[in-house]
This record gives C-alpha cells, sequence and structure tokens, in this order.
C-alpha cells in the first residue's frame, strides 16, 4: 500500500520563471538515469525480491522516496514554467527581454502538459521501461543501482552550475545530498553481499564450473594499438576473488574456426556464393 502526504519532502521554490531551464531539468526527471528510472528499478527490485527481508524493506524504502523526487522535480519544473504563455513564446521573436524567460523552451510544456513536468528527457523522448534493471539477483542489480545513482547525480550537479537561481540550486543540493547518501547506500550493500558470496556474479555459478575456460578468466586482450592498458591492476597480479592470476598478452591469437554457414535456401533471397551452391 502505497499513501501520499501533500508536502513534499524539500521545500521547492524558485526565485524566477525560467522555461529554458525547466526544459533542461527533465533530464534528471525522465531521462535515461532520471527520477523515474531510479524510482521504478527500486520498487520493481523490491517487489520482486526473495531474498532477505532487511534488502526488500531498504528497496521499498529507497523506491518511495523516489516516488517523492519525481514529484520535487515536477513541483519545480512548474514554477520554472509560471508565466509562459503561447503569446508570450510568440513576443519572444520581437522582445529581447521576453526572449531571455521564454528562448529554448520545450514547445510541449505549453502543447501537451500545461506548463507541468513530463515523464520524457529533456529532448522530449518519452521515458522508456528499459532503462530500468531488475534481475532478481541482489548483488547484480546492487551494482546497477550504484551506477544510476552515479549518473544521476552527475547530471544534477551539472544542472547546478547552469542556473544562478538559488531557490533552484537548494532543491538540487538536497538532491545531490541524497544521491551522495544512496551511493554510500548501495556501496555498503555491494560490499556486504561481495563479502558473503564472492565479487563474482552469479555467485551460484563458481569459477571451477568452467572448466576448460579457466584460464581465459584471466587473460587481458591487449587488441588496440598501443600497450598502455597493460599499466593497469587488472592486467597484473591477482584476480579480486583471488581464485588466479592476471596474464597480459599482448599480441592474441585467435583460438576460434573461420565461420563457414550452409548455404540457406534460394527463397530467402541472399547474394550467395556460386562456388557453393555448386558444391552443395
Amino acid at each position: 500500500m502505497f499513501r501520499h502526504q501533500k508536502e513534499l519532502q524539500f521545500e521547492v521554490k524558485v526565485e524566477r520563471p525560467d522555461p529554458l531551464l525547466a526544459r533542461q531539468i527533465q533530464e534528471v526527471l525522465g531521462g535515461q538515469f532520471g527520477e523515474m528510472t531510479v524510482m521504478m528499478q527500486y520498487l520493481f527490485q523490491g517487489f520482486n525480491c526473495r531474498g532477505d527481508e532487511k534488502y526488500k524493506d531498504m528497496l521499498m524504502d529507497i523506491g518511495t522516496e523516489e516516488i517523492g523526487h519525481v514529484e520535487m522535480l515536477c513541483s519545480l519544473i512548474s514554477q520554472l514554467l509560471d508565466g509562459a504563455s503561447p503569446e508570450a513564446q510568440a513576443e519572444a521573436a520581437e522582445d529581447p527581454a521576453i526572449a531571455a524567460v521564454m528562448g529554448g523552451i520545450n514547445p510541449q510544456h505549453l502543447l501537451v502538459s500545461g506548463l507541468g513536468g513530463l515523464p520524457t528527457n529533456s529532448n522530449g523522448v518519452p521515458w522508456n521501461g528499459a532503462y530500468i534493471v531488475a534481475s532478481g539477483n541482489l548483488l547484480a542489480d546492487m551494482r546497477s543501482n550504484l551506477h544510476a545513482e552515479s549518473q544521476g547525480r552527475l547530471q544534477v550537479a551539472r544542472l547546478y552550475h547552469m542556473t544562478k537561481d538559488e531557490g533552484v540550486r537548494a532543491t538540487f543540493r538536497k538532491m545531490l545530498a541524497r544521491d551522495r547518501y544512496h551511493q554510500y547506500q548501495w556501496m555498503e550493500a555491494i560490499a556486504e553481499l561481495e563479502e558473503k558470496n564472492g565479487v563474482v556474479v552469479p555467485a551460484s555459478f563458481p569459477p571451477e564450473a568452467e572448466q576448460e575456460s579457466q584460464p581465459q578468466a584471466y587473460e587481458f586482450w591487449d587488441l588496440s594499438e598501443g600497450n598502455e592498458s597493460a599499466d593497469g591492476p587488472w592486467a597484473k597480479g591477482t584476480s579480486p576473488d583471488g581464485t588466479g592470476e592476471y596474464v597480459y598478452l599482448q599480441n592474441p591469437a585467435p583460438q576460434g574456426q573461420v565461420p563457414n554457414p550452409e548455404v540457406p535456401p534460394t527463397a530467402l533471397h541472399h547474394d550467395l556464393d556460386e562456388k557453393k551452391i555448386l558444391n552443395k
């Protein structure tokens, strides 16, 4: 069960309208790493969690908080659009003062949402459920969560420097602080799960199950010009799980065969090798 409170998690109060900034903020609302994505990602991970109850509870806590962040951003966008109108947009072409306010406005804020937030990114591309990760494997999912929070916080930090509006910046500072905590949270969960199950996902498929492929688990294949990558910790030393030593291969050779597919039916209208047809 969910219930809504009228009060926002944190105060949202802008100093002046700014439709261009409203458009830019759409990215952290409905973009790939926006609040809608982490909201849905954490909730679906929580809904489907079959592991320790503390992980499910945490996912539901943070997923529900993210619903509040979506509402905060919608309120922020609405305030930044206050005073915008189709007439003002037309006048912007003639009046530099109006143009400073109206320049770059997202037409859909006027035509579709009536001066409100949209479930889209900053270019108007609709939010996509394919953005979310909810695999059922806790360690894999927590790593995806850390990635999402890292990218989301990065985008909010960039937006922070795009405005001098102290009201907007105050809202962003709250979001940056919460995103920082959420990174801490996922790092703590990841460390706990790694200590419990090991660092490789899935732990239920152990290294020894790879049988004859074991050597390939420790080889770095240099497949681009230059060999600077040999200086990294991924090319020398012991693997994080302690099961083997890395090997740097400067000129790795192919280990497979040349593909030689069967001749397909002519009704498929391939450009076929006549020699293969004759030899068939």
